[in-house]
């Protein structure tokens, strides 16, 4: 079995080049450093500059509050910044969110509860529907984050391999899938709240008192799950596994140890699965009951349930702590994978070793976020860059058609949406408010943008452990070939997740709870 992909020898060709382009270019991290720099010093200089823009005041009576520069070398701001920069990191959005839910995702992928979920989910396929199945089951799965990259990728191929079909359109099919459970999915996951975290913050810099909902985008992420079913199965089987048994054919055999690594279910696997379903049924049961009544805590004073104050709300990243936790603890005890507490903490400990880099750069992008917003240069840009739209009188639905091919851009570079994310949202979500276009439509143009380009992307940081998995079947597997593979997916995403968004739009169904299109214009001019 090969192991290793064939580079492709002509290094000529727009892939490489943009392969070769994203690999000089400094880690996410670095580029947050040099962006904390670059807002200091436009500080520096700006806060010498007049400029006549105003934000409006928020209370009755009050004056609107002229934007002026503050110098971040001030000596005042240098020890403020200093004895904030410890608050700062702790308060960076998506710290606590990401490092509580992925203990609950460590503990229920070291005990095996994943991965033979996943494994059950491919299990029940018939070969009809065995596209918009792994399509399916890939867009559920986006709720482990990375662990189904490593887990889903060779089921999916295993199961396209012996059904007589090429694996390497499991492969591409499978990826396609998570790419858009990032946008459409039945289920909330741990990347809802973090983009949350980002564009209220955002939206902050206009209105204080802006609250965005944790599932601001749900119904279009509901909505939009039918389309991507439907374009993934039909560039899969019209599109991408034509071209593959013509260009690409398969020329590995898998082993009986891995065939069986792979497909067999264990009986102590399905006694651990079956007890660890029981317990996510108890707990949704038990979730019910608690919101039943009407004076619930999990509810809003005026009894909501979906209502930003409610407890409901406010808790799901605990409860995707608990609901992949609990099962996980019972499922690794059956099985025996985890014998003792110390086994359970372990992994807990294990998967928080892969969010290091994320840590690091948390602390980075929470000192630019704090500069960015505490100069005033966010208000700044975000009222010159809406007096510009104004000015040009573009409309908001072309607007939104740019923010999302301008995403577009930037993730053939920089594909973290966290990273993106935290970049984009301090200028794109107030400058947007100013002319009325609502932070939660704006969210859900960056997350269209995101799911869309992830997969054709050289820059794509599993891009590596993928080509491996479709070099079990086929050995000269490149960067070229996979960039290839997904490019029709990116399309389609595109043409789907839009028109999609654009269909709500014009029907004007909620993106998601507590949201809307458009908001009050803010008149950024002197009074």
């Amino acid at each position: 079995m090969a192991t290793t992909s064939a580079e492709p020898q002509n290094k000529k060709g727009f892939l490489n080049t943009v392969e070769r382009f994203g690999n000089a270019m400094p880690s996410v991290t670095m580029l947050f450093i040099y962006a904390l720099i670059i807002c200091w010093v436009l500080s520096l200089i700006l806060s010498y500059v007049d400029f006549n823009y105003y934000l409006p005041a928020n209370g009755t009576g009050a004056e609107p509050q002229k934007i002026e520069i503050i110098n971040m070398f001030n000596y005042n701001e240098i020890v403020k910044f200093i004895v904030s920069s410890v608050s700062n990191f702790m308060s960076f959005p998506p710290l606590g969110i990401t490092i509580v839910a992925t203990f609950g995702i460590g503990i229920a992928e070291r005990s095996g509860f994943i991965k033979t979920t996943l494994k059950k989910l491919l299990g029940l396929i018939s070969p009809k529907f065995l596209t918009p199945t792994v399509v399916l089951v890939s867009i559920i799965a986006h709720l482990v984050s990375d662990s189904a990259y490593v887990i889903l990728m060779p089921v999916a191929a295993l199961m396209f391999y012996a059904m007589g079909r090429h694996p390497l359109a499991g492969v591409s099919t499978a990826f396609a899938g998570l790419a858009g459970g990032f946008s459409a999915s039945f289920t909330p996951s741990k990347i809802d709240p973090i983009m949350q975290g980002f564009t209220q913050n955002a939206a902050h810099i206009m209105d204080s008192s802006y609250v965005v909902n944790v599932l601001c985008n749900y119904f279009l992420s509901v909505g939009s799950t039918f389309g991507v079913i439907a374009m993934c199965w039909y560039v899969t089987e019209k599109i991408v596994e034509p071209w593959l048994n013509k260009n690409c054919p398969v020329d590995q055999q898998l082993s009986n140890d891995e065939a069986n690594e792979l497909s067999v279910i264990q009986p102590i696997e399905n006694t651990g699965f079956k007890w660890a379903g029981l317990s996510i049924l108890a707990l949704i049961v038990l979730l019910v009951v608690c919101l039943v009544p009407e004076g619930s805590p999990l509810r809003a004073p005026d009894g909501s349930m979906t209502s930003s104050q409610a407890g409901i709300m406010k808790m799901i990243v605990p409860l995707i702590f608990i609901f992949f936790a609990l099962p996980g603890i019972i499922y690794g005890y059956i099985t025996r994978s985890f014998t003792s507490s110390n086994d359970v903490i372990k992994a807990m400990e294990e998967i928080t070793k892969s969010l290091i880099p994320f840590m690091v750069f948390a602390f980075f992008a929470a000192q630019f976020l704090y500069s960015f917003g505490h100069s005033n240069l966010g208000k700044l840009i975000a009222l010159a860059g809406a007096d510009a739209l104004t000015t040009l009188k573009i409309p908001a639905e072309l607007t939104i058609l740019l923010v999302i091919l301008l995403v577009g851009l930037l993730n053939i570079l920089i594909t973290s949406a966290t990273s993106k994310w935290a970049i984009m949202a301090p200028v794109l979500v107030p400058m947007l408010m100013a002319v009325g276009i609502s932070p939660e439509l704006t969210q859900a143009a960056f997350r269209i943008s995101d799911s869309a380009v992830n997969v054709s992307t050289p820059m794509f940081p599993f891009y590596p452990l993928i080509i491996m998995y479709c070099c079990r079947y086929y050995s000269k597997t490149g960067v070229g070939t996979l960039c290839s593979m997904m490019l029709p997916y990116t399309v389609g995403l595109f043409i789907v997740l839009t028109a999609t968004l654009y269909l709500f739009w014009w029907l004007n169904i909620p993106l998601g709870f507590e949201s809307t299109y458009t908001i009050p214009v803010i008149n950024s001019v002197a009074p």
